[in-house]
């Protein structure tokens, strides 16, 4: 099997090798001609077979996302094959879908989890459209997934968009988690009474009820950066929590703790606070986000 892939970002690069390693051949373009096999994305479709290619967009969304799938329109054929992997807004992806359909082409849209760690460990995987596309591109999403039991790495979630918004859920959840996991950091430094931060929150790997591989990353960060003093506690949010808390309000789901971490990022904006130092870590940990140094948004 051979694909392409366009986007070779921090984990389109990965997930290229996580694929070449399972034995299928990729063809990658990235704007970056340093990382990329081809120099356009024609010079990507015309080294794939026409009626079969399967070409797998990791870039970001919005704008450049609606562009590349917009330029893949106009150059596959019937029969091909388009998987938006990025983190796209749900409801661009039947707008993506129809465009695609016009020309013959099928589309899935897969979330992806996993960040910078994905290569070695996997992806998580929750993918939206027909079955007979998804049973096609399955060795590509066998490739992507951790290893053992399907079930435990990838759903077939729906219909198309149903990928993009249980990605976006799972999104949502994230911040909830960190903001949490920040607040007890947090509370733990903040009592004199415990000497041995870092040790307290590294016992509750193993065997609590509270133990996660964010728990584990945030662990990482502070031996490595004890105090977190060398970052800012500015906080991005990259779009999904702010998705996710606008569907909890159009279907009237009440979501305090998404909304709650969601606005706990935009106060970090506006002054020093340890606990947005620590969510600020975990997202460089886990996906290799950048962060400000310590004192730059003064």
């Amino acid at each position: 099997m051979k694909i392409g892939l366009v986007g070779l970002g921090k984990m389109g690069a990965n997930m290229r090798e996580r694929i070449r390693r399972a034995g299928i051949e990729v063809v990658g373009y990235d704007r970056n001609p340093e990382v990329s096999d081809v120099a356009s994305i024609e010079a990507l479709v015309d080294a794939l077979p026409a009626g079969e290619r399967v070409v797998w967009v990791m870039v970001p969304s919005g704008e450049i996302t609606d562009g590349v799938i917009s330029q893949l329109a106009g150059l596959l054929s019937a029969g091909d094959l388009v998987i938006d992997g990025g983190n796209s807004y749900y409801q661009d992806d039947e707008p993506h879908a129809q465009l695609l359909a016009e020309r013959g082409v099928g589309f899935l849209d897969a979330g992806v989890s996993g960040g910078v760690w994905g290569l070695e460990n996997g992806y998580g995987l929750m993918v939206g459209g027909s079955e007979q596309d998804v049973a096609r591109a399955m060795p590509v999403l066998d490739a992507l997934r951790p290893d053992g039991e399907r079930a435990d790495g990838f759903v077939h979630a729906g219909k198309v968009g149903a990928g993009h918004f249980a990605k976006m859920v799972h999104n949502g959840i994230e911040y909830g988690l960190m903001q949490a996991y920040a607040e007890g950091y947090e509370l733990l430094a903040a009592k004199d009474l415990v000497t041995d931060v870092h040790g307290t929150m590294r016992a509750w790997t193993k065997g609590t009820v509270v133990r996660s591989w964010l728990l584990e990353l945030l662990v990482r960060a502070l031996q490595e950066d004890p105090g977190l003093g060398a970052i800012d506690d500015w906080v991005e949010d990259s779009g999904e929590g702010r998705w996710t808390v606008d569907e909890a309000i159009d279907l009237a789901v009440p979501a305090p703790v998404i909304s709650a971490a969601l606005f706990a990022r935009f106060a970090s904006r506006q002054g020093e606070s340890p606990a947005m130092k620590a969510v600020a870590a975990l997202r460089q940990q886990f996906g290799g986000h950048a962060v400000k140094p310590a004192g730059s948004s003064d």
